[in-house]
């Protein structure tokens, strides 16, 4: 009787095991690496590099370990990470049909599905992105309307600043609303109070997802879609407020719906609304109701938490770095006075105030990472062989701080974009918009904005900490990398 019970034990024990080695012989073949595959860490059977954390630091430390075209494994999948100016520029630049596709990302393919502006692909991508890049130079520099907005905007902006008479207060969301407004007034035709609860909410379900999006826990469900889909985490309030913006979104489309009038289209979502007529016999390029939410959404997302959160850095550059802040309004007095409005004729006599601008943007790093991309087809980067569906990750902090393009590379120094007789100087490694075909969209619009709302801060304020407590230098690592929560007193000069 003992023996039969050891027999069982022994046999349960042994279908384990072998179950188990199984498994892992398995696991090492379908995941073995192809030949000349760019090198990486070891990973752990079946998980990969789950617990290697993909932070700016993390990634340099990789690079000088592996170089810099590196992988790793998430999961079952390999990804490529590539770092430094002439790798990166390498990938977007000189190869830029063979990266410029993007992979499934399960976080927010639940909204976005393949659809929209930031992550289809093929003929219905190219045929949005141009649709939205002919609206966008509708209202561009011809007819002024872009500049325009954002003046308006910078106007409201600053009475709101006032109104706070020197107090300590958040300029998150308000910079948000602000940025908001000017690409709502390209999609929407209008734009939105500061104290319009709907577009608050919208605001903060945006930060929300994008601050989650960066945590380690909601980049494991990009991992293992399949199993945490039906378990609590991030990811459920990630897809949760995604699908609450889109609520809002289509409230504003439906109102469009109602009044549209094609002979006279006054916003993107009227230009769409059109074109769904016009391709109805193209159905490949993708437009129709369900696409014009989803790249509805991509604009506003897109064109308010990048700029808005470079603006925030501004201010605490400006306040950690005083001196550079009166050489900008010195500039400012000096170009404009205090009778009239920036206007972007006034930039290329504004060399300091461009340089500190796109210094702000170096030092900030809002996308540390970039956006995901996948090779398009078989393709040999640094020497090494990367198969077609490959994920590549393109470090755009390492190209900001490449110690063989920049003079300090960690250092706040606008000097970095001023040349010898102190006029604008352009610098190939400044890449904060990535580059080649998958290149922000928005990347005029946001230039023109940085410029406008900064100038128009610094020339009507001058901006100060809270006595004793001046804001760090310290990150808050999502999706972007933005400030820690901070207050800013805004004085009147």
């Amino acid at each position: 009787m003992i023996l039969l019970v050891a027999l069982d034990y022994f046999d349960v024990n042994s279908c384990l095991v072998f179950i188990f080695v199984f498994l892992l012989v398995m696991d090492i073949v379908r995941n073995r690496p192809p030949p000349n595959f760019p090198p990486g860490p070891w990973s752990l059977p079946f998980l990969g590099n789950i617990f290697t954390v993909p932070d700016p630091e993390t990634m340099k430390k990789m690079a000088q370990k592996y170089g810099p075209v590196y992988s790793l494994r998430r999961g079952s999948a390999r990804e490529i990470y590539i770092s430094g100016y002439k790798m990166v520029k390498e990938a977007l630049v000189n190869q830029l049909d063979t990266f410029a596709e993007r992979p499934i990302i399960p976080l927010f393919h639940k909204t976005n599905k393949a659809l929209g502006l930031s992550l289809s692909n093929g003929y219905l991508w190219k045929a949005q992105r141009k649709f939205a890049n002919t609206h966008l130079r509708y209202f561009g520099e011809g007819t002024k309307g872009l500049e325009h907005y954002i003046q308006l905007e910078s106007n409201f902006l600053c009475e709101v600043f006032k109104e706070e008479q020197g107090r300590g207060f958040n300029p998150h969301f308000i910079l948000n609303n602000a940025v908001g407004n000017v690409i709502s007034s390209v999609v929407f035709g209008h734009r939105f109070e500061y104290s319009d609860e709907n577009f608050q909410k919208l605001l903060r379900l945006n930060n929300e997802a994008v601050i989650l999006s960066g945590t380690a826990r909601a980049q494991l469900f990009d991992i293992f879609p399949g199993i945490l889909k039906y378990l609590p985490g991030p990811h459920q309030t990630i897809q949760s407020n995604y699908c609450q913006m889109t609520d809002i979104l289509q409230v504003e489309i439906d109102k469009h719906k109602e009044d549209w009038d094609p002979e006279n289209p006054r916003d993107y979502v009227d230009m769409y609304l059109t074109e769904i007529n016009k391709r109805k016999e193209d159905p490949k390029a993708g437009f129709d109701t369900e696409n014009l939410l989803v790249c509805t959404l991509d604009l506003i997302e897109a064109g308010t938490e990048t700029t808005g959160t470079t603006l925030r850095w501004a201010l605490v550059f400006m306040m950690n770095y005083p001196e550079t802040q009166e050489k900008v309004q010195a500039e400012i007095d000096r170009v404009i006075g205090q009778s009239r409005q920036p206007n972007m004729s006034d930039r290329p006599n504004m060399p300091y105030t461009d340089a500190v601008i796109h210094e702000i943007q170096r030092m900030g790093n809002i996308l540390p990472l970039g956006f995901p991309k996948m090779s398009s087809k078989d393709a040999t980067l640094g020497g090494y062989f990367i198969p077609k569906g490959t994920a590549i990750n393109t470090i755009l902090s390492s190209v900001l701080v490449d110690k063989d393009e920049w003079e300090t590379p960690d250092t706040f120094n606008p000097e970095h974009f001023l040349d010898s007789n102190k006029q604008f100087r352009k610098r190939n490694a400044f890449m904060p918009f990535s580059a080649g075909k998958r290149g922000c969209l928005g990347e005029h619009l946001a230039r023109m904005e940085l410029f406008l709302f900064f100038s128009s801060l610094l020339q009507r304020f001058s901006f100060s900490p809270v006595p004793g407590v001046v804001p760090n230098l310290e990150r808050v690592l999502g999706f972007t990398h933005s400030p820690k929560t901070f207050l800013v007193r805004a004085l009147p000069r």
